[in-house]
């Protein structure tokens, strides 16, 4: 049996809610499928960047992948990632955090 699933679009305002009550302001840069699109993330502090990808933990639960790597990274690199992303999944939302420390500011499992 699945888990329920949250729409899209409702985990996004929630994401972008918990975001600024976090201190840490958010913003839409793509609108994917409101009902079933995925959801990629990009978090910003000064001028290093990193992109979570939404994955499966071995579990089955949702995770986090940083998929530009462990490091932080410049704008051209996430911009080139979130294309490729793009361009395999049309539906995909985009979000922009602002964080002090490049960790996201709801919960989420890294992996």
């Amino acid at each position: 049996m699945s888990e329920p699933r949250v729409k899209s679009g409702l985990w996004v305002q929630a994401a972008l809610r918990l975001g600024d009550h976090a201190g840490c302001p958010g913003m839409v840069l793509r609108k994917g499928d409101p009902d079933a699109g995925g959801v990629l993330v990009v978090l910003r502090h000064r001028g290093d960047l990193v992109a979570l990808a939404q994955v499966r933990a071995a579990d089955g639960s949702q995770a986090w992948m940083r998929g530009t790597g462990p490091a932080p990274v410049e704008q051209a690199i996430v911009d080139a990632y979130v294309e490729r992303q793009l361009r395999r999944d049309p539906d995909l939302w985009v979000l922009e955090f602002e964080t002090p420390d490049l960790l996201p500011p709801f919960e989420a499992k890294l992996v």
